[in-house]
């Protein structure tokens, strides 16, 4: 039992890693992606501090209504 369990754990973290390489592979070929007004980036010398933070809104709000989506009962 516990090795039937241990299994699936692994094919469903596969299955995320997959979506999660699929959803990168997306992104690079959206220019506007991670260059949006409200993403804040500072640099000084021998430093870059980059801070996502429209993006990540964004990105929160879709997956909220695709998640709400698949999983309402």
């Amino acid at each position: 039992m516990a090795l039937e369990s241990l299994g699936r754990m692994i094919i469903y973290i596969g299955v995320v890693m997959v979506l999660v390489g699929g959803f990168f592979i997306l992104a690079a070929k959206l220019p506007w992606f991670g260059r949006l007004p409200g993403d804040l980036v500072y640099r000084r010398e021998g430093l870059t501090v980059y801070l996502p933070i429209a993006t990540m809104i964004i990105v929160s709000l879709v997956l909220t209504l695709l998640l709400n989506i698949v999983w309402r009962r």
